[in-house]
């Protein structure tokens, strides 16, 4: 994988094929918020290329939440309003279960000429097989990290999903090399940052906490991110302490966990614009995901986190790891720029080493300077925005190849 990361792949027209005169229909499916947001904007993506091309906009019927279905798709099944709450994967296996039956019961019953899940594979390459199983091409979104963590599971993904769209530019060699067949589109997130303005304000002085976006794991990361912040207070006695969050059904949750700590007094709970925080903001501290590339718009160093509930697991990480980062800054920019740390929760010391770590990111200048360029160079590699549009060529081109008419 390694050797991957150097082969980075600039994002790919769609080819041009016959559109079909009927209006094409399309089984669009998220699993969580971020891809929901995603499936959003394809979906208006894919009427917009339609409509260029002189087609009939696709009719959309899917698996997804309130935002899926005010972009008028007809939804059977709502998995966004569960993973918000986090809960746990046992106590929520027969609601996925019949989650899927109940989308399998729509694939047989009703005519589709594609099936498009947008990210979480968990839930998507099942469906994905239950959609072979009916004889529909299948097109992924947002591509699984499997070159990261358990790679043998691409032999399962390989059998259910006919194109693979990749984000991120170095995944197209990984995929290709085990015989998945992909189209890499670039990073969807570039197309939501494309009107949100670049870099920290000049007075930035903030540091950021974010400790995730489920209810489940932002219990589990927030009181020690607030260990954290004591920490690194007793060498920055003015520091300001931002927690924002876009849940406001969550807002007492926070404001508990933060008033039972002694860094209260420090924290400033904000809910809203997450941009508009990050603007002001000189250091983050934040949990792995696609937030780093909010954070990474603004070219903000960042302490990025991962706590392993399984000691087993943390102790044979570097052997479970494939890649030598998990960051996606860093597996951008190939090089060692945010410090990231991946420990058991039960590990008493990484809150010392991580606060070492936030107050060398917030004080020291060479570095800062320094982390800065790298995170020019990584910005660049990410790609420009452009992804849905992309992505919904590529959808509308495999779905008309594969529909009935063409078969025809």
């Amino acid at each position: 994988m390694r050797a991957d990361l150097q082969h980075a792949r600039a994002p790919e027209a769609a080819p041009l094929v016959p559109l079909p005169e009927r209006p094409l229909r399309i089984f669009v499916s998220c699993a969580e918020a971020s891809g929901e947001a995603h499936a959003v904007e394809l979906g208006e993506a894919l009427r917009s290329v339609a409509a260029e091309r002189g087609a009939p906009a696709p009719e959309f019927v899917g698996l997804g939440g309130a935002r899926l279905a005010a972009a008028g798709v007809r939804i059977v099944g709502d998995p966004v309003a569960r993973a918000v709450m986090g809960t746990d994967v046992l106590r929520s296996l027969s609601f996925f279960q019949g989650l899927l039956a109940d989308a399998a019961a729509c694939l047989r019953t009703e005519r589709f000429d594609c099936v498009l899940p947008v990210d979480s594979p968990a839930l998507h390459v099942p469906l994905a097989h239950i959609a072979k199983r009916y004889g529909l091409p299948v097109v992924h979104y947002v591509t699984p990290q499997y070159w990261a963590w358990a790679p043998w599971r691409v032999r399962g993904y390989r059998r259910a999903v006919d194109l693979a769209l990749t984000i991120l530019p170095f995944e197209p060699a990984w995929f290709e090399r085990h015989g998945v067949r992909t189209a890499h589109v670039g990073h969807p997130q570039a197309d939501l940052l494309s009107g949100v303005p670049t870099g920290a304000a000049a007075d930035a002085r903030s540091l950021v906490l974010l400790p995730g976006s489920r209810l489940s794991v932002i219990r589990r990361n927030l009181p020690w991110m607030l260990e954290v912040v004591r920490r690194v207070r007793l060498a920055v006695p003015e520091l300001e302490v931002v927690l924002p969050h876009s849940h406001t059904e969550f807002r007492s949750e926070f404001e508990a966990i933060v008033a039972a700590t002694p860094a209260a007094g420090a924290v400033r709970i904000v809910a809203g614009d997450l941009h508009a925080e990050l603007a002001h903001a000189r250091t983050a501290l934040s949990v792995s995901g696609t937030v780093l590339l909010d954070l990474l718009h603004h070219r903000i160093p960042t302490a990025v986190v991962y706590r392993i509930e399984s000691r087993w697991i943390a102790r044979f990480q570097d052997t479970l790891l494939t890649v030598p980062w998990f960051s996606s800054v860093n597996l951008l920019a190939g090089k060692d720029v945010l410090p990231e740390f991946a420990f058991a929760e039960s590990d008493e010391s990484a809150a010392g080493r991580v606060a070492d770590e936030v107050i060398r990111l917030h004080t020291d200048d060479r570095v800062r300077a320094e982390v800065k360029r790298e995170l020019d160079a990584a910005a660049e590699r990410l790609g420009e925005p452009g992804a849905a549009l992309r992505a919904a060529g590529h959808v509308l081109a495999y779905a008309s190849e594969c529909s009935s008419e063409a078969r025809a």
